[in-house]
């Protein structure tokens, strides 16, 4: 099957009872590659150690805006030596968060062009976190050249006037649980306006989680439920929409 759920956090200790059957449920759903997302001192290795553990778990390895102000001298040279792992296909997550008020802003945005730096010189996409904060995250991928890597805006929260920006700097939009909402009536939107080929889909297990699940543990088995509703939006088969972000993501990450 072709399932490909870019954005996922199976090492997170809510998994830490039933991890290989959550990730077997996964494969049985007819999810065949999966990226998951080390983010700080503690996910990283475990994301790491994932990797290597699953032929079809890929690895992003980078520094989250909520944990900005704990990152020190070394940790970017830590990041870029996993890079040349062949299991690692992003930098990420990065980003900016204005929503959790864990690190102040300055400290997130020198966090997040350093990092930006590193992934251009590295010639690695980006995995971009961003929560309240559109029109800083754009200005700056914008300054820092991100469009020379591109990358992806997990879970897309902004608006259609923000995805066009991003679009126009190379980036692909990737969409959760958030579009398979009755409320959800932006990201549905703007999914409507993606082109095709730009399109990805997620998880962000445990978070997220989709219809008729909300409210519960999300799992990567979840993301055929994006999948479905992805679909309907955009009036294919879930089977075409699942072959096609299969495809888009494959290219994105430099799988082979």
């Amino acid at each position: 099957m072709y399932l490909f759920d870019t954005h996922t956090h199976l090492d997170a200790p809510q998994f830490d009872e039933d991890r290989e059957e959550v990730i077997a449920r996964a494969v049985e759903a007819g999810v065949s590659k999966m990226i998951n997302i080390g983010f700080n001192r503690e996910t990283i290795p475990s994301t790491m150690k994932l990797a290597e553990s699953y032929d079809y778990i890929y690895a992003a390895v980078g520094w989250h805006p909520q944990d900005a102000i704990d990152m020190k001298e070394g940790d970017l040279d830590w990041i870029a030596s996993l890079c040349s792992h062949e299991k690692v296909v992003a930098i990420g997550e990065i980003g900016l968060d204005y929503y959790w008020d864990t690190s102040p802003k300055d400290v997130q945005q020198e966090v997040f062009r350093k990092q930006i730096g590193l992934a251009r010189e590295l010639k690695m996409p980006i995995c971009i976190h961003d929560r309240d904060a559109h029109e800083d995250v754009v200005r700056i991928l914008r300054e820092e050249k991100a469009n020379e890597i591109g990358g992806v805006m997990h879970s897309f929260s902004g608006s259609w006037e923000t995805a066009k920006m991003c679009l126009d700097l190379g980036f692909h939009l990737s969409f959760g649980g958030p579009i398979t909402f009755k409320n959800a009536r932006v990201p549905k939107e703007v999914l409507a306006q993606t082109p095709l080929d730009r399109l990805l889909i997620e998880t962000d297990a445990p978070y997220l989680t989709p219809h008729p699940f909300r409210g519960k543990r999300n799992e990567s088995a979840h993301v055929k439920l994006v999948a479905e509703a992805a679909a309907e939006i955009k009036g294919l088969t879930w089977e075409e929409l699942a072959k096609i972000t299969y495809a888009n993501a494959l290219e994105r990450f430099g799988i082979v």
